[in-house]
């Protein structure tokens, strides 16, 4: 899951409540979690050993030798802040807010996440939101801009595509739609926009 559309959210009661839930499904037997990973920049494996061999891998990139390239070059760096997880921009998105400083790693493909999240957050979420963001990963070495300027993010196609992937892969293990309703009640979107994300993923509202 993104950390957000242009800023990250800090301290929130909802950030809190999310690491905490305690989801009636767990992932796919085989996906681990290094939970203790220090702050800094570490190979995507050794904070997933083994995502790689996972169906969903290969269902998210088919060409083994892509996958390979994917997993193997992707990094993701740990930060000790309160968000989520997000793709690293290359450079600065046009039209970002000036209260968002994310880490900017041109040329490479880093995936930053909250050390708060990594150490606490359900597995279940977790999964999720690894494989969203390597969505993202893959949509942009096809041309995708992941931050297009004057665009709803519960509209832009790149956000859809990737939360269709991740809710189709929870549906395989039997998660819920309470649960789905909630992963994707995000604090930067809102009511409206929460209700137009769960229409174009079909799941059902409350």
């Amino acid at each position: 899951m993104d950390s957000c559309s242009f800023a990250n959210v800090a301290n929130t009661d909802m950030a809190t409540a999310r690491r905490k839930s305690r989801p009636e499904v767990q992932p796919p037997k085989g996906f681990r979690i290094t939970r203790d990973l220090p702050v800094g920049r570490h190979p995507l494996l050794a904070a997933f050993p083994g995502l790689d061999q996972l169906p969903p891998a290969a269902r998210l990139q088919p060409d083994p030798v892509a996958r390979a390239k994917l997993f193997d070059e992707t990094c993701v760096q740990v930060v000790d802040q309160d968000l989520w997880m997000y793709v690293a921009p290359w450079d600065m998105p046009p039209g970002a807010r000036r209260e968002w400083r994310p880490v900017i790693s041109p040329g490479s493909d880093c995936i930053v996440i909250g050390k708060a999240h990594l150490a606490e957050s359900p597995a279940i979420v977790l999964f999720m939101d690894i494989y969203h963001e390597l969505c993202h990963v893959v949509q942009r070495h096809g041309g995708a801009n992941l931050w297009p300027p004057g665009m709803s993010y519960v509209q832009r196609w790149t956000e859809v595509e990737a939360y269709r992937f991740v809710v189709e892969e929870a549906r395989r293990l039997g998660v819920s739609d309470e649960f789905l309703r909630e992963y994707l009640r995000v604090e930067w979107i809102s009511d409206d926009e929460h209700r137009e994300l769960l229409q174009r993923l079909e799941v059902a509202l409350p």
